[in-house]
């Protein structure tokens, strides 16, 4: 089961919002895909949450692009920022990337964030999303939701 970024912000508003904080505070995040072998690439990317999704756009040819294209799995996980603060806890994200080919979406798109040309648009079905952070510099507390379910939440010393 997957649902878009709006599905997602609907369910969960205050996790979604402080997700989306976390993603909006930085520029540069870490995206996770498989290469052929099945092996973990990781690379720098730039997020956009635009008209209820979140959509990663990349340059033409990229490894990344090529692996979603082969194999649409992610997992993306938001700047952790300066120091050791993390203010507002460790975000990721994991889902599927579906690529973008409609003239039309890529227009908008285009249009809000300017991308050098031609590029590679992908729209993220989420399958998870996790927040981590420390409460009362006592507890480990982990959010975890997943589509059709409450946020499932961990606590511990």
């Amino acid at each position: 089961m997957a649902a878009n970024w709006d599905t997602f912000a609907t369910a969960e508003p205050d996790l979604a919002r402080t997700v989306e904080d976390r993603f909006c505070a930085f520029t540069h995040h870490v995206l996770a895909t498989l290469r052929k072998d099945g092996s973990p690439r990781t690379t720098g990317l730039e997020v956009r949450f635009l008209d209820g999704e979140l959509w990663l756009g990349m340059m033409p040819n990229s490894l990344k692009a090529l692996d979603l294209n082969r194999d649409p799995r992610f997992a993306l996980q938001a700047n952790p920022g300066p120091g050791t603060g993390l203010g507002g806890g460790d975000v990721r994200i994991s889902g599927r990337a579906i690529g973008v080919e409609d003239a039309g979406a890529k227009a908008a798109y285009m249009k809000e964030v300017e991308p050098p040309e031609p590029f590679h648009l992908f729209r993220t079905e989420l399958t998870e999303v996790v927040r981590t952070y420390v409460e009362d510099d006592k507890y480990l507390v982990v959010e975890v939701w997943k589509p059709g379910e409450p946020v499932h939440t961990l606590k511990r010393t």
